[in-house]
């Protein structure tokens, strides 16, 4: 019975103990990425500061074939930056998934467990799914010579315009705010698409997760303009994402950006 209560008392912590799990894979994440992600680099030495990268990348040439090892850490490397740079904005709606599955317990309304953790799978492997794609452009990107292997970024001044001039018609277009919509309100679309199970919270999650990709995945890609691992524009985009989706003001927030990014790539055309 005391066994029993114990249990019973660490389940009604459930809440704390997602936000504890995400808070600890965040960290880890980021000193994944900090150190290197495994790929013999000093992201700190790929940092840099300057508005037109592309300037300091030099002549960017084809590079030589990946063995197997580097696509492995290549796709480690994006997945665990996607991870660093989402769960913050995913936190809120995975730990009201977790009050709301431990209510619907509570109350007997739903029988069938739907954990959280499976939630949060299903949102990861969406990006997961990304990271997979971006790792395949990025290659095809080095072997054309359009980005540098030292700064892992830009070195074509067209590429950089263009990512940054698409980003920013983006983020004014319909679709970003329609995804937009779905990931500023939590409670509504968890009301909306609520699935029990474990089955059902994966599906959920990785349903979150495809919101989330349509309405980031430009700016994911303009990494490709700074560097992948410029730990200066992952923050950047971090924080922003983050306020994007949780601020009051973050839908004209993002239509700001959405004019400021076509600004700089139009400056990037003429530098």
């Amino acid at each position: 019975m005391a066994g029993e209560a114990a249990l019973e008392r660490l389940l009604r912590r459930d809440r704390l103990i997602a936000a504890t799990g995400l808070a600890l894979l965040c960290a880890l994440a980021w000193l994944h990425v900090a150190t290197g992600a495994g790929l013999g680099m000093s992201a700190a030495a790929m940092t840099s500061l300057t508005l037109f990268p592309h300037r300091l990348a030099g002549m960017a040439m084809a590079a030589a074939p990946w063995p197997w090892a580097t696509w492995a850490l290549m796709l480690a490397m994006w997945w665990t930056m996607m991870v660093a740079m989402m769960a913050p904005s995913a936190a809120p709606t995975i730990l009201l998934h977790a009050r709301v599955h431990r209510h619907a317990q509570a109350t007997g309304g739903d029988a069938r467990p739907a954990p959280s953790g499976a939630f949060a799978a299903g949102y990861l492997l969406v990006w997961l799914g990304f990271s997979v794609a971006a790792t395949l452009i990025y290659w095809l990107l080095e072997r054309g010579g359009l980005v540098a292997a030292m700064s892992m970024g830009s070195g074509s001044r067209w590429l950089s315009a263009g990512l940054l001039g698409a980003a920013g018609l983006f983020q004014l277009s319909p679709l970003k705010q329609n995804c937009l919509a779905h990931c500023r309100s939590p409670a509504s679309f968890l009301a909306r698409h609520w699935r029990p199970g474990t089955i059902g919270a994966l599906r959920l999650g990785a349903l979150h997760g495809g919101f989330c990709l349509g309405c980031c995945w430009l700016l994911m890609a303009l990494l490709f303009v700074g560097g992948v691992m410029n730990l200066a524009w992952i923050a950047a985009l971090t924080l922003f994402v983050l306020a994007e989706k949780t601020l009051p003001g973050g839908r004209w927030l993002g239509r700001a950006a959405g004019i400021a990014l076509m600004l700089w790539g139009v400056a990037t055309l003429l530098v």
